[in-house]
């Protein structure tokens, strides 16, 4: 089978022509990442192809690079940056063209366009939409996104929001599109066509635990006023500065070599007198009075100073939980290994 033109060849022939064109063991470690249906198809398309002339091998591998391109220029920007680059390098009309292709062939994430948008910037397009709407856009974003925009919304909608997450389970896709359509019309071909799971438990456990700790202590609170099942629920797979009392003293040793001692200085400064005890039991009592002395010399310290320095230090113990150089007792059936 012979071709004269490239424009009428469908995407299994125009992949078995890229496979020819890059050779049998380019060709072999692309079959690895293909599922067997797909590798089947392409076998036979390429068993079909008796000629392949130089024009259309020059088009197809064209044609590849540029949505490899455009693939690139959407993980480093977002649409809107793969956009103006491929604008620039081909043309207005070539660059619609060649997202058209890769939109339709990938699954491109739900608003993918706000992934790169600072939270101040999206905040603006949300902030007087339903807590529902605004819940369903944030479990689509990063969980710093997320927290940076929760952390800005008025106090009673922050609770309702993180409720609303916590709660959240399966969205169709007709309800992410109208959604979409909404923020940024543009991007409404690009929706999952499948039912995208999004949201629940640990999607707004890792909100909380990016946000400040007053809105944290905020929404908490009026969860456990409003949903203390769901409330008890989070906080078990949370862990906040006072949480160190439930680490062992080799864990909150290993915890201190990865910790200033001045950060440490200030994080004390702010926490009640059994972490204090924990911390200064499991130091040298050289160390301890050093440490003792610059609190008390530091004089006040301002409560967000305090609440910075203690969520470093949780930040090195999640590090450590997640390497498996600590272990957590978190209650709730968690087996400690020994």
């Amino acid at each position: 089978m012979a071709h004269t033109s490239t424009s009428e060849l469908d995407g299994v022939q125009k992949a078995a022509i890229l496979l020819i064109t890059l050779g049998p063991e380019k060709a072999a470690s692309i079959f690895k990442h293909l599922k067997e249906d797909e590798i089947e198809q392409l076998t036979l398309e390429i068993a079909n192809i008796r000629n392949v002339t130089p024009a259309e091998k020059e088009v197809v591998l064209s044609e590849f690079y540029e949505v490899c391109l455009a693939q690139q220029y959407i993980e480093e920007g977002g649409i809107g940056y793969a956009k103006d680059l491929l604008q620039k390098a081909l043309g207005e009309d070539k660059a619609k063209e060649v997202l058209g292709k890769l939109t339709a062939s990938l699954q491109v994430r739900p608003f993918e366009f706000i992934r790169k948008t600072e939270a101040s910037q999206i905040l603006n397009f949300i902030q007087d939409e339903h807590p529902q709407t605004i819940a369903l856009i944030l479990s689509y974003l990063s969980s710093t996104q997320a927290a940076g925009i929760i952390s800005t919304l008025t106090p009673d909608k922050q609770t309702d929001v993180a409720k609303r997450i916590a709660l959240m389970d399966r969205t169709s896709p007709d309800v992410i599109k109208e959604v979409e359509n909404i923020l940024e019309q543009k991007l409404s071909s690009l929706v999952n066509q499948d039912y995208t799971i999004v949201g629940g438990i640990d999607s707004i456990v890792e909100v909380l635990n990016t946000v400040d700790r007053g809105t944290e202590k905020h929404i908490m609170e009026n969860l456990e006023i409003e949903e203390p099942e769901l409330a008890d629920e989070i906080r078990k797979k949370m862990f906040v500065f006072e949480d160190i009392l439930m680490l062992d003293d080799r864990s909150i040793q290993r915890v201190l070599r990865e910790v200033e001692n001045s950060e440490l200085a200030v994080a004390l400064k702010g926490a009640n007198e059994d972490v204090q005890n924990a911390i200064f039991n499991n130091m040298s009592s050289r160390l301890s009075a050093m440490i003792r002395e610059d609190m008390e010399y530091m004089g006040p310290v301002r409560m967000k100073d305090v609440e910075e320095a203690q969520q470093k230090i949780v930040n090195v113990i999640r590090k450590l939980e997640d390497s498996g150089e600590i272990v957590i007792s978190r209650g709730g059936g968690d087996e400690i290994v020994v």
